[in-house]
């Protein structure tokens, strides 16, 4: 009888939660970890990056973002390779630095949350005093702070109002704490340019990846005049032309591909800049005088820039960047210089100047790498695989150089799912390939964005699971590659990932060893019903509108939640406690139902984070741990 009891008990014994907390992490079941992981992370996490924010209005100095402690912060650099000057000093990190465009101006506006929550305010920074102070309520979301061409006004979104809809409001730099209501609207929102005389302005109105709207408005009324009317058109960036006789915007309204068009207001007539169709313009920028356009080209992840002149519309040949990503362009007020912020496989994101006349690059800034000699990082390799449909699916493929032959694979999962796996820095994935030799496989699954308005769409609604199908594709793949161990397969992602790793291990159990979901989603109707409401309806877009009984009878049919008794190997879920995206409760629900499995779940929650780890504490306790899971569950 002693004996039954005691085996009837063993498994609760073996599975029983032991709990922990270190600072603001509370973790279940990970294991303690060891002194010989931390230490040799700790060159790989000890990687910084820089990436341009603003030139100061004088255009002798730039404002960056980089970090020395644990967020990032605003920095000022005066020179090429000079002194990175510390800023801001704030717990949180900070975005979207712009100063207020002035003859002597030393003051700028930035945005910041509270506890990754994204509730962000808007703040002003005067870096001739120190002072700083926030300019709107301490509770809505906000976003934006752009100065007008006189530095009288600048214009924001708040969803004050309801906390649903981006409201555009206009303050003035007299009274920046007293803005005033300029337009009322529903739905997302955003302010993209002023015109010349800051009479009107660019806004745009986000519904989805495929549909957007773009208004020329008021700038004293909110009076709104659409372009394009009754179109449906995905517009990115969109820019006023000096003398506001025209606009250049991005949009996919000739092809697949979003193309630079020049559109003569007073004619109506359209003219294609861009030269290649065949990828999305990604980027771009108009100098002030209106004498320069610049625009990136997003070639298969690698970005390609293009220098034109405006009038002619000709291209201008300078010296070529560093191949990569490439972001945060910015022409100083002169138009004698160009910033951009460029990232490669073996280099973090660092800003590099092109004087436009010389016509040659100068790099401004320099990111340390931890000690670490970066020509001995993996380059990734473009691939394509066949999905169960014919379709072709593109991987970025980091090969290890050591190790066990054949090698344990990870594959990484990009979130969104409207979003893009690009071949920038990562020191995870180097040590992963360089000191526990696995190979990291990084596909861009039907609806990536980068691939045309029709992949994208690929799995909107009921074609949720063709995605997750083609990560079974990927693992018949490996299956063929000698190099790589298909009986040692790992699924990792966050966010959309997140959830494409718990699809992909009941889908695939018997193909995966385990499993990492960060901030991932576990359920679909829960997760509709339970995001912050100002992005409720965008993300019913794309996954299916849950208040339809058909569509949600089919969301929770493919929601990891109801298909956990399938999954019996090893997984790690982390998550935020703020996340306003995908709730902590979506990651409390999937632990706590795979864990009726029997299988061990380990279980990172970070009380002072939200979609992501953007705390550098949080976030090297989280690889760490993640380190030591691939030791116990993949690689053995």
């Amino acid at each position: 009888m002693k004996r039954a009891l005691f085996l009837l008990l063993l498994p609760l014994a073996l599975f029983a939660q032991v709990r922990t907390q270190t600072g603001n992490v509370i973790t279940e079941d990970v294991p303690p970890i060891p002194d010989r992981i931390a230490e040799k992370m700790n060159q790989y996490q000890n990687v910084r990056s820089a990436s341009f924010a603003d030139w100061s209005p004088d255009g002798k100095g730039m404002l960056i973002v980089t970090r020395f402690g644990e967020t990032n912060q605003f920095h000022y650099v005066e020179s090429p390779g000079g002194a990175r000057k510390q800023i801001t000093f704030f717990r949180e990190s900070v975005s979207n630095g712009m100063f207020r465009p002035v003859k002597g101006g030393t003051s700028f506006l930035f945005t910041k949350d509270v506890g990754g929550g994204e509730f962000f305010q808007v703040y002003s920074f005067d870096m001739a005093t120190g002072a700083y102070e926030m300019l709107t309520d301490g509770k809505s979301r906000n976003g934006g702070g752009l100065w007008n061409n006189a530095g009288s006004h600048f214009v924001f979104t708040s969803t004050k109002r309801n906390g649903r809809d981006n409201d555009i409001y206009r303050a003035s730099a007299s009274d920046p704490k007293n803005a005033q209501l300029l337009m009322e609207v529903s739905g997302s929102w955003g302010v993209q340019d002023w015109s010349e005389d800051d009479a009107k302005m660019l806004v745009g109105n986000y519904i989805s990846v495929t549909e957007s709207y773009l208004y020329i408005v008021d700038a004293a009324t909110g009076a709104k005049t659409q372009i394009n009317p009754g179109q449906k058109i995905a517009y990115g960036g969109a820019k006023f032309a000096p003398g506001g006789k025209g606009i250049y915007y991005t949009s996919d309204e000739f092809g697949e591909y979003q193309q630079l068009i020049h559109l003569d207001v007073k004619t109506n007539t359209k003219t294609v800049i861009s030269k290649n169709a065949s990828w999305d313009v990604s980027d771009f920028d108009v100098s002030s005088t209106g004498k320069y356009i610049v625009y990136e080209m997003n070639e298969g992840g690698v970005s390609t820039m293009y220098l034109l002149d405006a009038k002619s519309r000709k291209e201008i040949i300078t010296e070529k960047p560093p191949v990569g990503v490439f972001g945060g362009w910015g022409f100083t007020k002169d138009d004698a210089k160009l910033a951009l912020t460029v990232n490669t496989s073996q280099t973090p994101g660092d800003v590099y100047v092109l004087d436009l006349k010389t016509k040659k690059f100068t790099r401004w800034t320099y990111s340390e790498v931890g000690g670490l000699n970066t020509d001995n990082f993996v380059l990734p390799t473009l691939i394509e695989y066949t999905s169960f449909d014919g379709k072709k699916i593109p991987a970025f493929y980091y090969a290890p150089k050591n190790g066990t032959k054949p090698a344990a694979s990870v594959i990484s999962i990009h979130g969104g799912p409207e979003g893009q796996s690009m071949p920038t820095f990562s020191s995870v994935y180097q040590y992963w390939a360089n000191e526990l030799g696995i190979a990291v496989l990084v596909p861009n699954v039907r609806g990536s964005t980068g691939y045309g308005k029709t992949y994208v769409s690929l799995d909107n609604g009921y074609l949720r699971e063709n995605s997750v199908k083609d990560i079974g594709a990927l693992l018949d793949w490996i299956a063929t590659r000698p190099e790589l161990d298909k009986g040692r397969v790992a699924v990792y992602g966050g966010s959309y990932g997140g959830y494409m790793v718990l699809a992909s291990m009941f889908h695939y159990n018997d193909r995966l060893k385990c499993g990492v979901d960060v901030v991932g989603i576990s359920n679909f109707v829960t997760f509709l019903e339970s995001t912050q409401e100002y992005r409720r309806d965008l993300r019913r877009v794309e996954y299916g509108d849950e208040r339809d009984s058909l569509m949600r009878k089919h969301l929770n049919a493919i929601s990891p939640t109801t298909n956990a008794h399938k999954i019996t190997k090893p997984l790690f879920v982390a998550q935020g406690k703020n996340d306003p995206r995908v709730p902590f409760t979506e990651a409390e629900q999937i632990v706590a139902t795979v864990r009726k499995n029997m299988n061990p779940v380990w279980y990172f929650l970070a009380l002072d984070e939200g979609h992501g780890f953007q705390k550098k504490v949080n976030r090297d306790h989280f690889n760490n741990a993640m380190t030591l899971f691939w030791e116990e569950y993949l690689l053995k």
